[in-house]
């Protein structure tokens, strides 16, 4: 397998079953005593102000962007080379998605080439913080500072790392980020939760969460239902507890990869002054689809994020777009098996039939 959730929940299952109990129990299952706590502990953890438990990691992109007044006739810079939610939500609120291409070492939203895209139309810049390591947001906050643009950080894969020793989801305006079950931090559902500094933001994010409702059934604004459950908070502040721990164990696990990797795959680059938590172990190779088809009959599970770039993706097309990098990137990727209860046995296993693979 590629995750193996089962371990985790064999090391909190007194936990989890614990605080699902106290739910049941106390009956408060939309908005309860769980969801405030989690939105308070994770705001610390970020070093913001606010955090608001949302639905999904997709409505914890989309509110933001409702928040700020995007819509159409506007347009949202971010990369290609991501999970399709990034560009989906800007489609939703009618604005257009302009490509970026990606640092070809990080997988992120090059810096250099955002300016350069930047027009009357531009409403806010969403980089995303890909595999698990924060974009390089001194670059990008000081062009979003000299354009007054918003910054948007699309952190679904990276809550737990770090950008000069500050959190990510703590970096921009405002950041979204991911409960998904296989995501570093995730839950047994969908999931997200909004981080920002700015109170009257979050204000607006607060009345999006619950209908558009300023007080009940007064609508201030067009809103979703985007609450999260009070089961799915329960179950996160349970993996809360051991997730500091958990996050160092990837980036030894990772370390690891990479030292027995060196010198037969491209390994992940964590580039200073960055952390990762390493969503996923992803390498390049040539010939991705032969390397994966071997390692799979050789009972090795792989992933590939992602086989192709959002400018050739049929509504999020943009035949103006110019990221070779991010295209590169994309036939060649493959993801490994990993996550925080990896074996070393199980991993060795796994290089040696990487070597294999990749030099048959």
């Amino acid at each position: 397998m590629l995750i193996d959730l089962r371990a985790q929940y064999a090391r909190i299952r007194d936990d989890v079953d614990r605080r699902i109990k106290a739910v049941l129990e106390h009956g408060q299952y939309i908005l309860g005593p769980e969801v405030r706590e989690l939105e308070e502990r994770l705001a610390a953890a970020a070093g913001v102000r606010h955090c608001l438990a949302v639905a999904s990691g997709t409505d914890a992109l989309l509110m933001p962007l409702m928040a700020l007044g995007v819509g159409p006739g506007d347009e949202v810079i971010t990369t290609p080379f991501t999970f399709v939610a990034t560009a989906e939500v800007v489609r939703l609120v009618g604005a257009t998605p302009v490509y970026g291409d990606i640092d070809p070492d990080t997988y992120n939203l090059d810096p250099s080439g955002i300016e350069a895209l930047i027009t009357p139309r531009t409403r806010a810049i969403m980089p995303v913080s890909l595999f698990g390591q924060c974009a390089d947001f001194d670059a990008i906050n000081a062009i979003a500072a000299r354009h007054r643009l918003p910054v948007i950080e699309d952190a679904a894969q990276s809550l737990g790392a770090t950008w000069r020793g500050k959190p990510s989801c703590g970096l921009t305006t405002v950041a979204g980020t991911s409960f998904y079950p296989s995501k570093p931090l995730g839950g047994y559902g969908d999931g997200g939760a909004v981080f920002t500094g700015d109170d009257e933001l979050a204000r607006v994010l607060r009345e999006i969460r619950v209908h558009g409702q300023s007080a009940t059934y007064r609508y201030a604004r067009v809103g979703l239902n985007a609450r999260l459950d009070s089961i799915q908070c329960a179950i996160l502040l349970a993996k809360l507890a051991v997730f500091p721990g958990e996050v160092e164990r990837r980036a030894q696990i990772a370390q690891r990869y990479d030292r027995l990797l060196a010198g037969v795959v491209r390994t992940p680059v964590v580039r200073a002054p960055a952390t990762s938590v390493y969503a996923q172990y992803t390498i390049e190779v040539d010939d991705r689809d032969a390397v994966r088809a071997r390692l799979k009959a050789a009972g090795v599970a792989t992933g590939v994020y992602y086989p192709t770039t959002l400018n050739r993706e049929g509504p999020y097309r943009d035949e103006r777009a110019r990221v070779p990098h991010a295209e590169r990137a994309a036939a060649r990727v493959l993801a490994l098996p990993f996550d925080a209860y990896l074996t070393p046995e199980r991993q060795d296993a796994i290089v040696e039939q990487v070597r294999r693979a990749v030099a048959p």
